[in-house]
C-alpha cells in the first residue's frame, strides 16, 4: 500500500493519520530526553539528505526513522517543559485537533462566499474572546469594528498602520506621506520598524523613544508629548501611536489610558500591541492592564504565544472595521458574487494583506470549547507563579540580581559582576547563557536594558511544571559557579 499512495484516500488517511498521531504523542513523551536547543552546525542537513527528491513513492516508516534520526536533531523544542527563551508558542491538544481538521478541510476561505462557515466562526469566537477580555463593545462584530484572525501579530500592525496611513492621507493628500511620524518606545518590539519601511513611512520619522528603569521601562507619556509638540512645530503630521502591553524584553506595559488620550487630542491613531501580555488579560487580576483600550483604534494579542492555540493565530481587533476596507480591498471581477455585492458578508480578504487564509479559528473554537474560560484562568496563573517561584529563587541567591519588574510570567536578571568589572558584567552574563544553553538541559534568550545584557527566564510552556523551574535554577547555579571561579 505505501508504495501505492493515492492523493486522497479515506483509508489510506486513516492509517496513515493513526501513525502519525502515535508518532507525534510519542514525541511529546519523550520531549524531556532531547536537548532543549539544538546543538547542530550550519548545513548540517545538506549532508544527510539527497540532492533530488525520489522518483519512487518511499515508505511512511523510512520517513518516519529520518525524522528521527536527521529532523528532530535540527529542531529547537519550543514545547519543551524546560523552554524558557523568548516567549511561548503554545501547543495543546486542543490546538492540534483543530489544526489537523483544518488540514483535513483545506478550504481557502478568503470569502465569505468560499466557506460561510470558516467566516462565520471566526467572527463569532472572536467576539466570545474579546467578551473574555472585556474589550468595549465598540470591537465587537454587532457595532461598526470587530475582529480578524491575521497570521502574527506583525502582521497585524503592518495592516493597521497601512489603515492608519491611509486614512490620514485621505485628509492631508497623497503627497504628504514624507510628512507621516509614527511614535513608538525603544521596547517596542521591531514588528513596528518593518511595518513602517513597508508603508513607506521615511526612517528618519520613526520616533524610537527612549524608555529606562525609572519608569519600568514603559513609554513616558512626557516624552511622546514632547516629540509630538516638537514635530508639529517642525510641520510635520504626527499620525500613529504604537503601545505596548508585555514588552518583549522585559514585559513592561506602557500608559494605556494615557497614550490613547493623547492620540485622540492630535487625531492619531492609537494601536495596542499585546501579543504576548493580552492572553493573561482573560483573568479579573490582571485585567487593568489593558484599561483605556477603549481609546484604542486596535488592540492585538497572540493566541499562539500563551493561549493553549497552535501557531499560527494572531487575533487584531479594530474600532471601525471600514478604516481597514478601504485600504486593503479589492474587488477583481472573478472574485465578484452576489453576497458579497449586497454588502450582507464579511469577506477577510478585504482586512489582510494576502488574497487566501486558513480557517484558522477552528483551532481556537476548539480550545474555548474543550477548555473552557475556567481552565484558561487557572494555565496562565501557574505559569505566573512558577514565574514568581523562579524570582524568589535568584533573589535568594546574592550573587543574582533581578533587573525589571515582573508583571507576568518573564523574569530578567542577571549574575552580578565583580566590582570594577570592565563591561559591567556583559561577558560574564553572556557566557553563563552560552553555558547554560550549551548543556542542552534548558534554554534561555536575553536582552538588553540600560545597556547591561541580561537573561530572560519566560515562563509559559504547556508541560513546565515546578520541578523544571528546580532544575533550570540549579543549572543555572552550578553554570555561575563554575564561571565566577574561573572569571
Amino acid at each position: 500500500m505505501e508504495g501505492s499512495l493515492k492523493p486522497m484516500d479515506a483509508e489510506q488517511l486513516r492509517e496513515y493519520g493513526h501513525r502519525m498521531v502515535d508518532f507525534i504523542a510519542d514525541y511529546y513523551k519523550s520531549i524531556e530526553s532531547f536537548p532543549v536547543l539544538s546543538q547542530v552546525k550550519p548545513g548540517y542537513l545538506t549532508e544527510l539528505l539527497p540532492e533530488s527528491a525520489p522518483n519512487d513513492p518511499e515508505c511512511l516508516q523510512d520517513i518516519f526513522d529520518d525524522i528521527l534520526q536527521k529532523i528532530i536533531p535540527g529542531i529547537t523544542h519550543w514545547q519543551s517543559p524546560d523552554y524558557f527563551a523568548y516567549f511561548p508558542s503554545n501547543s495543546s491538544t486542543a490546538g492540534f485537533l483543530g489544526e489537523m481538521l483544518s488540514a483535513g478541510l483545506n478550504i481557502v476561505g478568503f470569502s465569505w462566499v468560499t466557506s460561510p462557515a470558516a467566516t462565520e466562526l471566526e467572527v463569532i469566537v472572536l467576539d466570545w474572546l474579546a467578551k473574555m477580555l472585556k474589550l468595549p463593545n465598540q470591537f465587537l462584530s454587532t457595532g461598526k469594528g470587530g475582529g480578524v484572525i491575521q497570521g502574527t501579530a506583525s502582521e497585524a500592525i503592518l495592516v493597521v498602520l497601512l489603515a492608519a496611513r491611509d486614512k490620514i492621507l485621505r485628509k492631508v493628500g497623497k503627497k504628504s506621506l514624507e510628512k507621516l511620524v509614527v511614535y513608538a518606545s525603544d521596547q517596542t518590539h521591531s514588528a513596528l520598524q518593518k511595518a513602517c519601511q513597508i508603508a513607506g513611512i521615511f526612517p528618519e520619522n520613526l520616533r524610537v523613544l527612549k524608555t529606562d528603569l525609572t519608569s519600568n521601562y514603559a513609554l513616558s507619556l512626557e516624552v511622546v508629548s514632547e516629540a509630538i509638540s516638537s514635530d508639529l512645530s517642525a510641520g510635520l503630521i504626527p499620525f500613529f501611536i504604537c503601545a505596548t502591553v508585555g514588552t518583549t524584553s522585559s514585559a513592561a506595559v506602557d500608559p494605556i489610558s494615557e497614550l490613547g488620550k493623547l492620540a485622540k487630542a492630535f487625531n492619531m491613531w492609537f494601536h495596542i500591541d499585546a501579543a504576548y501580555a493580552g492572553s493573561a488579560c482573560i483573568c479579573p487580576e490582571y485585567r487593568h492592564y489593558i484599561d483605556g483600550v477603549e481609546e484604542a483604534d486596535s488592540f492585538g494579542m497572540n493566541a499562539h504565544k500563551w493561549f493553549l492555540t497552535n501557531f499560527d493565530c494572531s487575533v487584531l481587533w479594530v474600532q471601525d472595521r471600514s478604516d481597514l476596507i478601504q485600504s486593503l480591498s479589492t474587488n477583481p471581477e472573478y472574485l465578484k458574487n452576489k453576497a458579497s455585492q449586497e454588502n450582507a458578508v464579511v469577506d477577510f480578504k478585504d482586512w489582510q494583506i494576502p488574497l487566501g487564509r486558513r480557517f484558522r479559528s477552528l483551532k481556537l473554537w476548539l480550545v474555548l470549547r474543550l477548555y473552557g474560560v475556567a481552565n484558561l484562568q487557572s494555565y496562565i496563573r501557574n505559569h505566573i507563579r512558577l514565574a514568581e517561584q523562579f524570582e524568589q529563587l535568584i533573589t535568594s541567591d546574592s550573587r543574582f540580581e533581578v533587573v525589571a519588574p515582573r508583571t507576568f510570567s518573564l523574569v530578567c536578571f542577571r549574575l552580578i559582576p565583580p566590582p570594577n568589572d570592565q563591561d559591567n558584567g556583559y561577558k560574564l552574563n553572556h557566557g553563563l547563557l552560552d553555558a547554560v544553553n550549551s548543556s542542552g538541559k534548558i534554554f534561555l534568550s536575553h536582552t538588553v536594558l540600560s545597556g547591561n545584557f541580561i537573561l530572560r527566564f519566560a515562563v509559559g510552556a504547556p508541560l513546565t511544571e515546578d520541578r523544571h523551574i528546580k532544575t533550570a535554577w540549579q543549572v543555572l547555579r552550578e553554570q555561575a559557579t563554575t564561571l565566577l571561579k574561573a572569571y
